[in-house]
């Protein structure tokens, strides 16, 4: 299995592999009426992370899926990115999960099945270190190696976080640092030099759990988790939904070690090109660096939350207790000429 190299079997890595924002708006149109239902919280209509059902009892029941194509070449990392990945949703709407089931893809005559049971096995992994079951799944025989779960929440309605609920005047802070999509484009090139690698992978394994506990925080408005679309992507559909601007302070965005130095070397992923075409005009003029980093498509990425000013330092205690050394990056604004800007 040392032989296998996971990412040569796929055409896209990661949450790189995403449909890009303007296309899938295009996909998701509908001619149909819409239904409406009451005990639905949270639906499709504000793109959020989970969808959120009313149990009538004061919490609700999250429901979220996420899967995609290798990032790396290790099937049992993989495993854990891809679960790592799909869990961050509940997080991120202030949830705790209960259960998975897994989503499972498999080119049966080109990959053998125990390299497909390490990519399981390390989802099992995850599953355990979030203590919770890995309780079943749907495999199909696929052109190209697909993992990722299906996940089931819970959330105390007066803590559910939504990605359209920001003010203006907030902080704006993000909890994992960005250059994900250029690690993993300059490892999928084979340009990465050894050791590289890990930072990024340390990252993308680690649970966005600190997210349930911010969301206990009065302080925290908003919350959503930083993948495909990148920064400004995400970003943008808090503002977008929130009715409001924001400035991103570009110097004080965390980056992983030498991503400058790989994307002076032009490792840098389709899906950044593909974020800026479809919201490129929402944002204010950026440089080369600024819109290649900003735009990256992230992998199992941090958390992006709002914290209205007052609540920065009981925030920062709370993140403190995962480890995270957090300052804001940036703030949200009465929306302007642009939908966010970049200084």
């Amino acid at each position: 299995m040392d032989s296998i190299k996971l990412t040569e079997y796929s055409h896209g890595a990661g949450c790189g592999c995403k449909i890009s924002p303007m296309l899938l708006e295009e996909i998701l149109k509908s001619s149909r009426p819409a239904v409406h239902y009451p005990n639905l919280l949270v639906g499709n209509d504000s793109r959020d992370d989970a969808a959120a059902f009313d149990l009538g009892d004061g919490t609700s029941v999250l429901s979220t899926t996420d899967f995609f194509m290798p990032i790396v070449d290790d099937p049992f990392t993989f495993g854990k990115i891809a679960a790592t990945n799909a869990l961050s949703d509940i997080y991120a709407m202030g949830g705790r999960p209960l259960m998975a089931i897994s989503i499972f893809g498999w080119p049966i005559e080109k990959l053998p099945p125990e390299v497909g049971r390490e990519v399981i096995e390390g989802g099992r992994a995850v599953c355990e270190e979030a203590a919770i079951p890995l309780a079943g799944g749907h495999s199909i025989d696929s052109p190209e190696p697909i993992f990722g779960l299906a996940v089931t929440g819970r959330v105390k309605n007066s803590n559910l976080m939504r990605n359209d609920t920001a003010e203006a005047g907030c902080y704006i802070y993000l909890t994992k640092p960005l250059g994900i999509g250029i690690l993993s484009t300059a490892q999928k090139q084979k340009r990465i030099a050894p050791g590289d690698i890990d930072p990024a992978i340390e990252a993308m394994t680690t649970l966005n759990r600190a997210g349930a506990d911010f969301a206990e925080l009065d302080s925290v408005m908003a919350m959503t988790d930083v993948t495909g679309f990148g920064l400004l992507g995400h970003l943008a559909e808090i503002c977008e939904g929130s009715g409001i601007g924001a400035v991103v302070e570009f110097e004080k965005v965390p980056l992983l070690p030498n991503v400058e130095k790989y994307r002076q070397m032009g490792c840098i992923p389709g899906g950044a090109r593909k974020n800026f075409k479809s919201y490129g005009r929402k944002i204010s003029e950026m440089s080369q660096r600024q819109r290649e980093i900003l735009c990256d498509a992230q992998t199992s990425g941090g958390l992006l939350v709002v914290v209205k000013k007052g609540g920065e330092k009981e925030f920062e205690e709370v993140a403190e207790r995962y480890g995270l050394d957090l300052e804001p990056i940036g703030y949200t604004t009465e929306i302007g000429t642009k939908l966010i800007g970049v200084v």
